[in-house]
């Protein structure tokens, strides 16, 4: 059974920094693409950011600059280091990660169980 298990959520002030980490655990064959997603009630949920198996990363506008993925595929992690934090980044955030089970079969999306942030004074 695969699973992603998200952590590092919490409380900050405005100006603050956070980093959430996940980690892909049980039996597969490879790590895809991995990333953070985020939802607020009322909203569309929205990509944070990805990261290639090969190290390409993308953001959404909203984060450049402030937001930093990162991976180790080595220990299947990967990981969002938050700073300047907004209070319009209050989200939970969940990791998403493309794993193939086996060897020839094709990639699946599996998903964490989310980590809420909160950006308030």
């Amino acid at each position: 059974q695969v699973k992603l298990v998200e952590s590092g959520g919490g409380l900050v002030q405005p100006g603050g920094s956070l980093k959430l980490s996940c980690v892909a655990s049980g039996s597969f064959f490879s790590v895809n693409s991995m990333g953070w997603y985020r939802r607020t009630p009322g909203k569309q949920p929205e990509r944070v950011a990805t990261i290639s198996s090969d190290g390409e990363t993308n953001y959404a506008d909203s984060v450049k600059g402030r937001f930093t993925v990162a991976r180790d595929t080595a220990d299947n992690t990967v990981s969002l280091a938050m700073t300047d934090l907004k209070p319009e980044d209050t989200a939970v955030y969940t990791c998403q990660a493309f794993i193939t089970r086996d060897a020839g079969r094709p990639k699946v999306s599996y998903w964490g169980q989310g980590t809420q942030v909160n950006v308030s004074a």
